[in-house]
């Protein structure tokens, strides 16, 4: 609980509509906060997720926090290391009492909603830049594309546009094969 400036009686802190999930990244745990409406997705990615070693922060409501540049979150005491399975019910999960933000993915409804090679984009979360990405959490790979999303924030947002780079360099070094490769046998 926090206090109100003037002493008065404990206020709960602000609960936010999203789940919050963390993956082992580069010798720590990175955090992807999962936005969506009801049904979007966002426990079943937590789910497939926590299949693959992953930790749950919060189901469903996210308390968020600042300090210094950085966004926290965790789960509101009453829910922490629960999880709601659709058609399985309220079960507990591993988790994590807290984590660092540094990705927040908004769940799309389909795949055709999503830029197949989107530009870098960032969104606000407490005041601070989180990186962002859509995600369409119920296709197979999802869980595979957050992960790659979440070493981008952590290890450096730059990945894409090297690779582009790379590419367009490459198509025009002198000599450089033009139409599909063929291999020699």
């Amino acid at each position: 609980l926090h206090r109100r400036p003037s002493g008065g009686r404990p206020v709960s802190p602000p609960v936010t509509h999203a789940t919050a999930v963390a993956a082992w990244i580069a010798g720590g745990w990175r955090g992807a906060l999962l936005r969506g409406p009801s049904g979007s997705g966002k426990s079943d990615l937590a789910l497939r997720g926590l299949q693959a070693g992953a930790r749950l922060v919060a189901d469903d409501r996210v308390i968020l926090w600042a300090s210094g540049a950085r966004v926290f979150a965790r789960a509101p005491r009453i829910l922490a290391g629960l999880l709601e399975a659709r058609t399985v019910g309220v079960r507990p999960a591993p988790d994590l009492p807290w984590v660092e933000i540094v990705l927040a993915a908004d769940l799309a409804g389909s795949r055709e909603a999503l830029d197949r090679t989107p530009e870098p984009d960032w969104t606000a979360l407490c005041g601070c830049k989180v990186r962002r990405i859509d995600l369409f959490a119920l296709e197979s790979s999802a869980w595979a594309k957050l992960t790659l999303a979440l070493q981008a924030a952590t290890l450096g947002a730059g990945l894409e546009e090297a690779y582009q780079a790379a590419l367009a360099n490459e198509a025009k070094a002198p000599g450089a094969p033009r139409g599909p490769l063929k291999r020699n046998r």
